[in-house]
């Protein structure tokens, strides 16, 4: 190899850029079927990629608990409240949100996962930043309604509507509306029946009004 020859390749090998494996959901579940993730191990899908969900803490696991349970209460019969379940989103994605409102009963998902839930919740401390960019963008992207953090960081919840394209979002697409609650609040799900029992989740924080923001 001439000095020419070597400059050209230490060139070229310099500016080869390296790419992301992206993962359908049909090979994700194929992994899961082989048994290549070991049981228990948080990952999920999101938008063609493997994430690792948030540690569970003892405020993380209690606030998921009792936002099931409130959540319980407001829907009522003839819905389902799943925690840290499986949703078939899309091709390229498979969530497992801490806390989903699925129409039906356990039943009617026994040959594949909920695809479109009624309300979508995710407990956030560490995963904050992720829930709202990319978790956000892919649950607007598939047209969720009803998207809610329970921010424990700030302690506040954040409720997050009106799914809208937007190039510049993780996926293209983002929720126009936000607003913010603390516990003073009372939340209606929209899916929830009229006149729901008032439920209290668990956002600790001191009394102030809701407020709307723009979403970032």
């Amino acid at each position: 190899m001439t000095r020419a020859q070597a400059v050209d390749t230490m060139a070229a090998m310099t500016t080869y850029e390296t790419g992301t494996r992206r993962w359908t959901r049909a090979e994700y579940e194929k992994l899961i079927d082989l048994g290549i993730f070991q049981s228990g191990e948080a990952i999920e899908l999101i938008g063609g990629e493997l994430m690792v969900a948030e540690p569970q803490g003892a405020a993380h696991y209690t606030a998921i608990w009792k936002t099931a349970k409130a959540l319980e209460a407001a829907f009522g019969p003839g819905w389902t409240v799943r925690t840290q379940g499986p949703i078939g989103l899309d091709a390229e994605s498979e969530p497992e949100p801490d806390v989903a409102v699925v129409p039906g009963g356990p039943d009617d998902y026994r040959s594949a996962h909920p695809s479109r839930p009624a309300l979508t919740v995710e407990v956030a401390e560490s995963s904050l930043a992720s829930d709202r960019e990319h978790k956000g963008s892919v649950y607007a992207r598939a047209g969720l309604p009803d998207y809610w953090i329970l921010n424990l960081v700030d302690q506040v919840l954040e409720v997050y509507r009106e799914p809208a394209a937007d190039r510049s979002a993780a996926f293209g697409w983002r929720y126009a509306r936000r607003e913010v609650f603390n516990s003073s609040a009372q939340v209606s799900p929209l899916a929830a029946p009229p006149d729901p029992p008032a439920s209290q989740f668990p956002v600790t924080s001191p009394p102030s009004t809701s407020r709307v923001c723009p979403v970032r």
